[in-house]
């Protein structure tokens, strides 16, 4: 292992946003998620939904930012949970937040694989092989030039989505924009709790932001971030959802997007810029999935770096780049990752499942199911923390109004999308299928618990310094102070 840490004090809130929203995958919640969920729900007031869940989520996420301040850790989940519950709570974490992370990172393979495998020919196994080890170069990168390669797709992205929604504003359907999809009474509809559930996915990744703590130039760099994450990801993708149902008629708008070769949104793009403009928004479908799977990436290296640096993982993985593009990066950990994720898509691969019903949405599925679980454990823990004397100046409202309020609205989401698994999966009726996704939830904790019941007995002083590890900056040194002569 080297002498130093992740590089610190390099990336802005701009950056620890960049990360955040391209995780969250824009136009693939646009033309998946959104598509999906007018096609399988039938429900007119989709848009509503966005802003819905942005408020639970964000009620969620006071608990967990606030507390990251006060303990920044490139494992956060791990850390938080540590120091709001002990340490045999933050094994729990660190094992929620590494398998179900990389579910939702693993499951991108299937899907662009079978996307590209759909454009351009050939077999998803073989694009995916692509895409695979385009992230494991990317991941061993240091973090500000990441940054840049998701910084600079994500902008052609946004711009190429505020066009869609532009052109469908201005052509909407019958001469008139509609006003029905943001209607309040149509969330009322029998579809919303699936759509709750379908839109529960566009936001994962906006909890990305602590793991990047110990990189941030200041400590109000994550909370600004994810504050202005939790505002632009409703406000953006309910304007789009609108913008869809507005240019296609909220009366068409399921049986439209129900049609495989209706080809939603692009066949909007391509009627109102030409076949430009539709082509490029096909290709950023492929390179914003692209994005997602290497922010994804960039989290999972820095968890596995931040428990190896304690010694709950073996020490190799808290290795860093040591100089070049790969300086600071938490190459062990990546190394991990991209080997993890050759392996377990290899095994899907020889079971000959479905790239896109099996390996894309069991596994997407269950990354949010696990994760949301972990922010709620968090947000509870934060409450137990400030109880116990943590945090330094933080009043009622954060310490434990609103982290309590955000419990109950993350466990009502949970509880919502745990109760839509069969229709989101296509298994009604299958009740052992139904319970694959919750056992495998319900394993992974106890496996945390055996980890840390396994450290208690033959490693405790390991065990009693979980989520304590945060380098001391006269010991683990500054790599832009390497050539300094004292």
């Amino acid at each position: 292992m080297t002498g130093y840490g992740l590089t610190r004090r390099q990336m802005s809130g701009g950056g620890v946003w960049l990360f955040q929203i391209g995780a969250s995958s824009p136009m693939a919640v646009l033309a998946g998620g959104i598509v999906a969920t007018y096609a399988t729900t039938g429900m007119v007031a989709t848009p509503l939904t966005f802003p819905l869940l942005g408020i639970a989520l964000a009620l969620l996420a006071v608990g967990y930012v606030s507390m990251a301040r006060n303990v920044p850790h490139a494992a956060p989940a791990y850390a938080l949970l540590a120091h709001g519950f002990g340490p045999t709570a933050g094994i729990i974490g660190g094992a929620l937040a590494l398998v179900f992370y990389s579910c939702i990172q693993m499951s991108l393979y299937g899907l662009v694989g079978a996307t590209l495998a759909g454009l351009l020919g050939g077999n998803w196994i073989v694009w995916a092989g692509v895409l695979w080890l385009a992230v494991a170069i990317c991941g061993l990168l240091h973090v500000s030039l990441s940054a840049f390669v998701v910084g600079s797709v994500l902008c052609v992205e946004l711009v190429v989505i505020a066009l869609f929604d532009l052109a469908a504003f201005s052509h909407p359907a019958g001469g008139a924009i509609t006003t029905a999809p943001i209607s309040p009474n149509g969330l009322w509809a029998p579809g919303i709790g699936g759509a709750l559930a379908l839109g529960i996915a566009a936001f994962i990744g906006f909890d990305t932001a602590p793991a990047y703590s110990e990189e941030v130039r200041t400590s109000r760099s994550i909370t600004r971030a994810t504050t202005a994450a939790l505002i632009f990801m409703p406000l953006f993708y309910g304007l789009s959802a609108w913008a869809l149902a507005a240019t296609v008629g909220a009366d068409r708008i399921a049986a439209v997007a129900a049609d495989p070769d209706a080809g939603l949104p692009f066949t909007v793009l391509d009627d109102w810029y030409g076949s430009g403009l539709s082509l490029l928004a096909t290709m950023l479908l492929i390179t914003s999935v692209f994005v997602a799977m290497l922010s994804f990436h960039n989290v999972l290296a820095r968890y596995a770096f931040g428990m190896a640096r304690e010694g709950v993982l073996p020490a190799w993985l808290a290795r860093t780049g040591a100089g070049g593009q790969a300086e600071g990066a938490p190459t062990g950990g990546s190394i991990l990752q991209s080997a993890t994720a050759l392996l377990v898509v290899g095994l899907f691969v020889a079971l000959g499942a479905d790239p896109i019903t099996v390996l894309f949405t069991w596994l997407s599925a269950a990354g949010a199911i696990g994760i949301l679980l972990m922010l709620v454990l968090i947000s509870a823990g934060s409450i137990r923390y400030y109880r116990r004397g943590g945090g330094t100046s933080e009043g009622l409202l954060v310490s434990t109004v609103l982290p309590s309020l955000g419990v109950i609205a993350g466990t009502g989401v949970l509880l919502v999308t745990v109760a839509n698994l069969s229709s989101l999966l296509g298994i009604a009726g299958d009740p052992v299928l139904q319970a694959v996704i919750p056992a495998a939830v319900l394993i992974t904790v106890l496996a945390g618990a055996v980890w840390a019941l396994a450290l208690r007995s033959r490693r405790a002083p390991v065990l009693a310094e979980v989520g304590r590890g945060r380098p001391d900056p006269l010991r683990v040194l500054d790599r832009r102070l390497k050539d300094l002569d004292v």
